[in-house]
Parts: C-alpha cells; structure tokens; sequence
C-alpha cells in the first residue's frame, strides 16, 4: 500500500510504466535513455505486469516488493560469505568475520550484529 501511494503520482490505484520508471530515474535532459532504464520497461512488461494490462496492480506490486519465491535471508547469508570469505572456501573464519565487521553489523542476518555477541559452537 505504501509502495502504491509513492509511486502512483496520477493516484488512480494503479502504477503505470511510466510511474514506475520515474520512481527511478528522472529524464531531466531530455535525451535518449540510458539502457539500464530500457532493461527496467522490459522488466515491467515481462515480469511485474503479470496480467498485461499495462499497469500494476496491488497483488503486482506485492509480487514485486515480496515476491513468494525469493529467500531473503539466504540471499543476505550467501552475500555476507561472498563478500567475507577471502580464501573463497564457502567457511568463514574469526579472523574474516572480523576483518569485514562492517558487513555484519549493517547486516539484518545477524540482527544488525546483536547475534555476533553471542557464543556460538561454530565459531
């Protein structure tokens, strides 16, 4: 709902794709558009307006702000050991935790590093 009030600027319940680039990009030059804005029309036509009517609905746009079949969590978890694990061997150790503090303290995964207190076995 709140998605819905931001972006929909002509307030008809509904977001359109231009509505919908506009959240993201503004064409205060007048020129061509980069290309990333011309993926993001693509994206809109072929995968947020499921039913092809041109516009995005309330049940659309939950789809796109949570949609069903992306893992928030193991996504946040394998981007923390993508960024930390320097010797790419799918293990954290101490010292590279440590070394990227940074990463899980702005971290959700470890409740924004409250977990990181706490004794665990694994370490």
């Amino acid at each position: 709902q709140e998605t819905l009030e931001d972006i929909d600027k002509n307030q008809d319940g509904f977001v359109d794709q231009d509505e919908y680039i506009a959240d993201m990009f503004a064409n205060e030059e007048g020129g061509p558009e980069p290309d990333w804005v011309i993926t993001e029309r693509e994206q809109f036509a072929d995968f947020r307006d499921l039913n092809k009517d041109g516009k995005m609905d309330e049940e659309e746009i939950q789809h796109w702000i949570l949609p069903q079949d992306y893992d928030h969590a193991l996504a946040e978890a394998r981007h923390l050991v993508y960024e930390s694990d320097v010797d790419k061997d799918q293990k954290l150790t101490k010292e590279e935790i440590l070394d990227n503090w940074n990463m899980f303290v702005g971290s959700q995964a470890t409740n924004y590093g409250e977990d990181l207190t706490r004794n665990h076995d694994e370490l």
